[in-house]
């Protein structure tokens, strides 16, 4: 079911080469021209028809005849009714999990004043009206509302609006009204798809614009964040999840084998990769991929996926499991391995890092704290996951007095001259009848 890589004799790099453009090349739809231009359409008629076109294709896709839009405060307090008290237990725990690891990465504004009459400083500022997307589709993503939302609080945003598809009947799943409400979202909006980024990006009489939109998507999603870049600004352009890993005779065959299988069941295009420098856990995982597949609900998505995305990779050490890992730059990395501590200065590229035979890839999705969201598809080699970097802006500071400037204006002047831009010049000369 899972494809074997035998890469210790792979001399000139031809076997990995071909594994990373498998991997690589699943996120690239054969008929993205087709999707392209379908969501160019539906942003356009977004643009031009607001709260009607939303609720044409909320019949469309969703199958849902919605009215009000937007999530009333009465269907808000009606899901604490629904949801489970333990879960409502489990949403506090998680957010305040990731409430601690992200308030760690808050910045503080700074200036800097010198005696030579110079101030140079930075004003660190939170982005003011934030949107985020959480899915609806196959599986409602509960914590991907505190994965988004949590970092933006602790960011200082003011403004937080949410989009989720609605269900057949109109209602949004009362588990991610709950999340929303404990994540401190200040509006929900039933609505999905790429109609919703454009709902965010340009606005309509119900939904307002935003300034950035955060979360994952389905392919139409992603592609309405390439599409409205720049209009506002994007977290990042998420693809299907994957996992990646590396393990030695140190490894639980049971643990690999399930952690795998948690990724592959997200998707069909999910990848699930296990590199390794013994030949005996390889036939031990698939035994308990078998036996494991049995049990699962979503088992006709995961055999998709393994028989697809899925490869075991053999090498000869460990280090060049790294460095195979470095090249695809995972989502998700697990280092099962005798002394995971003592390789992780190998680790180059990365979404998340998780260390060790118990520290599973569930972990981070739900409770550890930092965000789930992560680069997908190689951007890990360029990008970071969801933080609250994501959610502030700087602004830099620069105070001259007189004397201050005129100690530099002819290097001033020398630079824009070279550039031929004599206002820019001018603009120095003026000060000093120079």
């Amino acid at each position: 079911m899972i494809n074997v890589v035998d890469l210790r004799k792979d001399d000139n790099g031809d076997e990995a080469k071909k594994l990373y453009t498998k991997l690589i090349q699943r996120t690239k739809s054969s008929d993205g021209g087709s999707i392209l231009n379908t969501v160019a359409d539906i942003l356009e008629h977004v643009k031009k028809s607001g709260d009607d076109a939303l609720r044409e294709y909320s019949k469309k896709f969703d199958g849902a005849d919605i009215d009000s839009i937007r999530v009333s405060e009465t269907e808000i307090t009606a899901a604490y009714d629904v949801v489970d008290e333990e879960l409502l237990g489990t949403i506090k725990k998680s957010k305040q999990n990731i409430w601690s690891f992200h308030e760690k990465q808050l910045q503080n504004s700074w200036i800097s004043a010198k005696e030579d009459g110079t101030v140079l400083g930075q004003l660190v500022r939170p982005i003011e009206k934030v949107g985020l997307y959480v899915p609806g589709g196959t599986a409602p993503l509960i914590s991907s509302v505190l994965m988004t939302a949590v970092p933006a609080k602790v960011a200082g945003v003011s403004k937080i609006i949410m989009c989720t598809p609605p269900s057949k009947d109109g209602s949004v799943n009362p588990a991610i009204l709950v999340a929303a409400r404990e994540a401190g979202i200040d509006e929900v909006y039933r609505v999905g798809g790429a109609q919703a980024i454009a709902a965010m990006a340009y606005g309509t009489e119900s939904i307002p614009s935003v300034d950035k939109i955060c979360g994952p998507g389905n392919v139409y999603v992603s592609t309405a964040k390439r599409l409205i870049f720049g209009d506002c600004d994007i977290d990042m352009f998420a693809g299907p999840s994957e996992i990646l890993v590396i393990a030695d005779g140190a490894a639980i065959p049971e643990y690999v084998a399930a952690d795998l299988l948690s990724q592959a069941e997200h998707d069909r295009l999910a990848s699930a990769v296990l590199i390794t420098n013994d030949e005996s856990l390889i036939i031990n995982v698939n035994i308990q991929i078998e036996k494991q597949l049995a049990k699962l609900s979503r088992g006709s998505i995961i055999k998709k996926s393994l028989e697809d995305y899925g490869f075991i990779v053999l090498v000869d050490n460990i280090e060049k499991a790294i460095e195979v890992s470095n090249n695809i730059a995972p989502e998700h990395l697990e280092l099962c391995i005798e002394e995971p501590m003592s390789m992780l200065g190998l680790v180059k590229n990365a979404g998340a890092i998780f260390i060790g035979n118990y520290s599973p890839e569930p972990l981070g999705d739900y409770m550890a704290g930092p965000s789930h969201v992560l680069p997908t598809s190689g951007t890990a080699r360029f990008s970071s996951p969801v933080n609250v970097d994501q959610f502030i802006k700087k602004s830099s500071l620069i105070y001259y007095n007189r004397h201050a400037l005129e100690k530099t204006s002819k290097d001033i002047i020398r630079f824009a001259e070279a550039e031929l831009l004599d206002a820019h010049a001018n603009a120095i000369k003026v000060r000093f009848n120079a």
